[in-house]
């Protein structure tokens, strides 16, 4: 744990809450192909430019009341949420790993998660900007291990890749139709880069355990509620990014804890 002083924590924070409201935009913008630079921000009802000083990371929000200058239609509460997260994650990640290499990579593959995991959840789309884009750091970042480092990343890259497309394939044939997006498996190439190939099968089997234990049960729900109304269910569409993104966060904080228990519970070790 870091004992840095409370100063270094703010600061910090307040890079996490900007890295947050640039996150929002790739939220909204990168899944209908818009540029994240331009245009400046707006209201996302009337479409009116957002001045500077009512574009302050959640003080704004607040200060407004949650609610448009311009026309008064309420903004989602969502934006002040993942600004808020995002500086949990930079302060966190900090607040374990201290200044650090580590630090910095946990802060950026926890906000790349996040923005997989939102944006997965709101659209079913996860962006090359996030898998790509993310993948690229991850390999940088790796760099700083030597090159037993980067070697690692580049293999859990390659295990990421090949293994979730390997269950995509059996999936397919299986159930007749798509059984995983493309998305889903360039972004294991990314989680494989930043988590080395021991990461990829934890990070997969606690993906696919979060989904049983969360989204099938909401799901079963969803379909008697349906059922009892007379209505018809739309096709199951599972936003597995969502779930990834979750166990991919927990393999980095823990994952080395994890291995090491089950291969002593094995003998292995």
């Amino acid at each position: 744990m870091s004992e840095l002083p409370l100063a270094a924590f703010i600061v910090v924070a307040l890079f996490g809450l900007i890295m947050g409201s640039f996150l929002n935009v790739c939220i909204v913008r990168l899944p209908v192909d818009e540029s994240v630079v331009r245009p400046r921000s707006r209201c996302p009802k009337c479409g009116s430019s957002i001045s500077w000083y009512d574009n302050v990371p959640v003080l704004s929000w607040l200060l407004l009341r949650g609610e448009c200058r311009s026309c008064g239609q309420a903004i989602p509460v969502l934006y002040p949420l993942v600004e808020l997260a995002v500086a949990g994650i930079w302060v966190g990640s900090v607040l374990l790993y201290g200044l650090t290499v580590t630090a910095l990579t946990g802060g950026i593959f926890g906000t790349l998660l996040l923005g997989i995991g939102v944006t997965d959840a709101r659209t079913y789309l996860i962006p090359d900007e996030y898998t790509w884009g993310g993948l690229g750091l991850g390999l940088v970042l790796s760099v700083s291990g030597g090159l037993d480092g980067f070697l690692d990343a580049l293999l859990g890259a390659a295990a990421g890749f090949a293994l979730l497309y390997l269950i995509a394939v059996a999936g397919e044939k299986l159930f007749k139709k798509e059984a995983m997006g493309g998305g889903d498996i360039k972004m294991m190439a990314m989680v494989g880069a930043f988590l080395g190939w021991q990461g990829v099968p934890l990070t997969i089997f606690g993906g696919a355990l979060l989904g049983t234990l969360v989204f099938l049960p909401l799901q079963a729900v969803r379909v008697l509620v349906a059922k009892a109304k007379g209505r018809e269910t739309n096709e199951l569409l599972v936003p597995f990014g969502v779930f990834l993104s979750a166990a991919a966060a927990g393999t980095f904080v823990v994952g080395d804890w994890v291995v090491d228990w089950y291969l002593g519970y094995l003998g292995v070790v």
